[in-house]
């Protein structure tokens, strides 16, 4: 190889020095000797060229106003006056992210929750809150998480599958209005959220945890064990758990899985924990203190947020008087956003039917009916699009619908406590509202018992004469196509049988007939019908020949054979 190399600058120094002309030099010489045709258009120089396209005038772009850019955020813009026994959010020293989320959300002083559990958990400390829903006990453990992944951020993020808050929450409509809380107060935050939950998306959810990394996680604990078991997350490197209501999971049997999931995370002493509760029962008071460490302890009584923000009326009626009264209340008073609760999935779903059918807007949300059709439903009266939300007790904690004017017990339920989660939908955030309850022959008899669980008497009286006026009838228009349209999403999900008798269909209960063959009895059927005692169905001597029985035996198995191949 250096030969040739050495050859070819020989040959290119003995060329300059004979005065050889380069090919280039001579193909360009040799182009000036060839006449040009006069007929042959001449190219235009790259100078003529350019001439021409300066003399052409450029068209004009039209003055570009100029944006002006919105100056960024400044605390001193949210002004919130102090009062005397009430803490702003100012004194919490937040970052400014998170108290431009705030201000948007119209938040100015502290709930008794955040007010006793903030301070603390600011500097990392565990809580331990006895509280019921609607008293800000999700936005005080947000804030939370979010100020600690600001003041200790990571470059770039977490991990894939490895997030650094995990939320636990032991109902859907409970993850999903979690998740909608942190969404508001993230907002000028780059973390992100997701949830978890089953009983639809679940495709979604798992191409969302292989495709992305999450800071926060809110999830049911069903679903989380299901990707941890698929390795798409892991609970290695959590700094902050939180677990919502703790007595409900109990209740619900999820106890067993919970302590599997918190067995997967880092030790008590490496990690902040959240623990809320609505009652403290000794199980559930077992369990705080084995997964918190030196807590800081916060208890609301059900009676004050009972008492403070909601009236409660009981009216004393019967069964029959309660639909009447139901629908004169919502008509005569021009009620716009009703949440009404039932006991039982069938008093809902008739419940809801009635009300459609006599033109009230009704959505529907019970254990029966699809998770994308609740959710859908609950952002129909979120929105304005029904008035009345009919419900089981599934929709009676974490649900945070705005503006709820009236809560409404279409059957009073046999647990205390749930009295206290129903009305707990109205009078949210220190605004009031208004609980009617129906006490008929059926349920009176658990008003002692919500009294007892109160600690105060409930106003018993009976309805004014106008109120059990029954309604007009429907029209019957509605009665026909035009509903049975309204009530679709209202039918329950419908679970189809696999296999081949689902494909072939029910097999049918009574004798199977021949064709061409009435049904009569046995005894007058004549005798080549009927089995005599020849065993063909007929005379010997008979010209018929006898019918061929079905061969009902079963297919013989082949004899086994040994090893030696004698036959056993």
């Amino acid at each position: 190889m250096f030969k040739t190399l050495f050859k070819k600058i020989g040959n290119l120094f003995r060329r300059k020095k004979s005065g050889a002309i380069p090919f280039a030099e001579r193909s360009r010489e040799a182009a000036k000797d060839i006449p040009l045709n006069d007929a042959s258009p001449s190219r235009p120089s790259k100078s003529q060229g350019r001439a021409r396209k300066e003399d052409k005038p450029r068209p004009q772009k039209p003055p570009q106003e100029r944006v002006q850019r919105t100056p960024a955020w400044n605390p001193e813009d949210f002004q919130v006056p102090s009062v005397d026994g009430k803490i702003r959010f100012h004194d919490l020293d937040l970052p400014p992210q998170i108290l431009h989320a705030i201000a948007d959300l119209n938040f100015q002083y502290c709930t008794p929750v955040q007010a006793g559990i903030l301070p603390s958990a600011l500097t990392g400390r565990d809580a331990i809150g006895k509280a019921q829903t609607g008293t800000g006990k999700s936005a005080a453990f947000i804030i939370t998480i979010l100020t600690r992944m600001i003041r200790t951020p990571i470059k770039g993020g977490p991990p894939k599958g490895f997030p650094r808050a995990l939320i636990l929450a032991p109902t859907r409509e409970l993850v999903l209005q979690i998740e909608k809380d942190a969404l508001g107060l993230s907002k000028y935050t780059p973390f992100k959220i997701i949830s978890i939950y089953g009983g639809t998306g679940y495709d979604k959810q798992m191409q969302s945890l292989k495709d992305r990394s999450f800071d926060i996680v809110v999830a049911t604990p069903g679903r989380l064990i299901d990707f941890q078991n698929k390795k798409l997350l892991k609970l290695d490197k959590i700094e902050i758990l939180v677990l919502d209501e703790a007595d409900r999971m109990l209740d619900m049997g999820f106890i067993p899985d919970v302590r599997r999931i918190i067995y997967s995370t880092p030790p008590k002493a490496r990690r902040q924990t959240f623990f809320y509760s609505a009652t403290f029962s000794p199980e559930v008071t077992r369990l705080a203190e084995q997964w918190t460490t030196e807590p800081c302890m916060v208890e609301i009584e059900p009676e004050q947020v009972a008492a403070e923000s909601v009236k409660q009326v009981v009216y004393i009626t019967t069964s029959n008087e309660k639909f009447p009264l139901l629908y004169n209340l919502i008509i005569s008073n021009n009620l716009e956003r009703v949440l009404v609760f039932t006991n039982r999935r069938d008093q809902a779903r008739d419940l809801a039917k009635k009300l459609l059918s006599y033109g009230v807007s009704t959505a529907l949300i019970s254990g029966e009916i699809q998770q994308n059709k609740r959710i859908r439903a609950l952002e129909g009266f979120r929105g304005g699009k029904h008035r009345v939300l009919v419900a089981t007790d599934v929709a009676a904690r974490g649900i945070h619908i705005e503006d709820i004017s009236h809560v409404i017990n279409y059957n009073l339920p046999q647990d205390p406590e749930n009295y206290v989660h129903r009305i707990g939908r109205t009078g949210r955030a220190g605004s009031s509202g208004i609980s009617v309850s129906f006490a008929c022959e059926d349920d009176s008899f658990h008003i002692p018992d919500i009294e007892a669980f109160l600690g105060n008497d409930l106003v018993c009286e009976h309805p004014d004469d106008a109120l059990l006026e029954e309604p007009p009838i429907p029209e019957t228009g509605l009665v026909t196509d035009d509903l049975d349209a309204k009530l679709e999403p209202l039918r329950p999900r419908q679970r189809t049988r696999t296999g081949s008798r689902g494909q072939r269909g029910p097999r049918s209960g009574g004798p199977r007939e021949r064709s061409g063959q009435e049904s009569r009895p046995r005894a007058e059927r004549p005798r080549s019908e009927s089995s005599g005692d020849h065993p063909g169905g007929s005379d010997p001597g008979s010209d018929d020949k006898p019918k061929r029985k079905r061969n009902r035996r079963r297919r013989q198995k082949p004899p086994h054979k040994d090893i030696t191949g004698d036959e056993s």
